[in-house]
């Protein structure tokens, strides 16, 4: 029997007549915070519209990270394939003065954080042999000992969030004036972002980002991408928690500053009620499309996942799951359950060929040469 794909435009509340869909985006993807997800919701929204993404050149997946946002990076833009671009997704170091040269004058500009605790474990877990962290035993090891062996490149092992924002992380718990700097990186996020949302409240984040961007509940679905299976999770001890704290106090605030904040604006644009009832919608869309597209409906350790098509990258000692799709689907559904599980590089290796065939052909070409 084939399961049919009418599910994905029914009983969905579309946007008030009052506001215009949001189609000018710039999301600044930060590390190990659920940003996958939100690039996939992105992808799926943009390909679906026919929207132009600004993608790193050359095929890569980031935009000359861990180096500066700079828009000569972007594939199109020396060569003057293209003029405009709606959405910028992939992940940078944020500079808000070259990316304005780049993106439209009314783009939405946005991002994601999340706990330095959990997020500090997921990225010594992810980044394991990478830089301070491959020369150390443990996460615990290198708060007490890896500190005064950091390089320049270890952007992963402190304050990730500020770097990634685009500020100097070399602070502690210990840095004269910190204050100071910590009041200089807050006013700065806020001035340059309209949104911030928070990995802890994921679902209420999204139901935030549909009312500010004027899109339906069908655009903001999806399912986890890039989570790790228990078998690779580490738990931790207090005295662990409060170190890495100190360590990455810069973070630690950004956290708590935009963790009050977004519950200030959800009071203010959604309602604490009004956002309970759409939470609770998203979850049965959710689970709408769970027992539609997935093969038992949950993601599942990469070795028992079946196509390679779908395959989530592994790295350091994480091990990432991925998902089934359940077989007897008809093709228009089987294609939108595939964006929904699609991984990161993936996606933007599709996306990138769909933009920029000629491109894929001068790939297709040279191989049939050396053929």
């Amino acid at each position: 029997m084939l399961l049919s794909a009418v599910w994905l435009h029914s009983s969905l509340k579309l946007p008030s007549k009052t506001c215009q869909p949001k189609s000018h985006i710039v999301f600044l993807k930060t590390h190990k915070t659920a940003s996958s997800t939100i690039q996939n919701i992105l992808y799926r929204y943009g390909e679906s519209r026919g929207l132009t993404f600004a993608f790193p050149r050359n095929k890569h997946n980031q935009l000359f990270y861990p180096g500066y946002f700079d828009r000569r990076y972007v594939n199109g833009v020396e060569s003057k394939l293209l003029k405009t671009f709606d959405i910028l997704c992939n992940h940078m170091r944020f500079r808000k003065p070259e990316v304005k040269k780049l993106m439209p004058q009314d783009s939405f500009y946005f991002s994601i954080v999340r706990n330095p605790v959990a997020m500090m474990e997921s990225l010594y877990i992810y980044y394991k042999y990478l830089g301070v962290f491959r020369r150390t035993k443990s996460l615990e090891d290198f708060l007490d000992n890896g500190q005064n062996i950091l390089s320049l490149l270890d952007n992963y092992a402190h304050n990730n969030l500020a770097f990634d924002f685009g500020f100097d992380n070399t602070a502690t718990a210990d840095t004269p004036d910190l204050e100071t700097i910590v009041n200089e990186v807050i006013t700065g996020i806020e001035q340059d972002f309209h949104l911030i949302l928070i990995t802890e409240y994921f679902d209420e984040s999204m139901i935030l980002l549909k009312h500010t961007l004027c899109w339906s509940l069908e655009d903001v679905v999806s399912f986890k991408l890039n989570s790790r299976h228990d078998q690779s999770r580490k738990s931790m001890s207090q005295i662990t928690a409060e170190k890495i704290k100190r360590w990455n106090i810069l973070d630690w605030r950004i956290y708590e500053h935009f963790n009050a904040t977004f519950w200030h604006k959800v009071r203010s644009l959604v309602g604490e009620e009004e956002m309970k009832r759409e939470v609770s919608q998203l979850k049965e869309l959710q689970a709408k499309l769970t027992s539609i597209c997935l093969e038992g409906g949950e993601a599942v350790n990469p070795r028992l996942i079946r196509d390679e098509a779908v395959m989530p990258f592994q790295s350091g000692t994480a091990v990432i799951q991925g998902y089934n799709l359940n077989r007897n689907l008809d093709i228009q559904t089987k294609t939108k359950c595939q964006r929904l599980i699609m991984p990161e590089l993936q996606f933007t290796k599709l996306l990138y060929e769909k933009q920029f065939p000629e491109t894929a052909l001068k790939v297709v070409n040279k191989r049939r040469r050396w053929n």
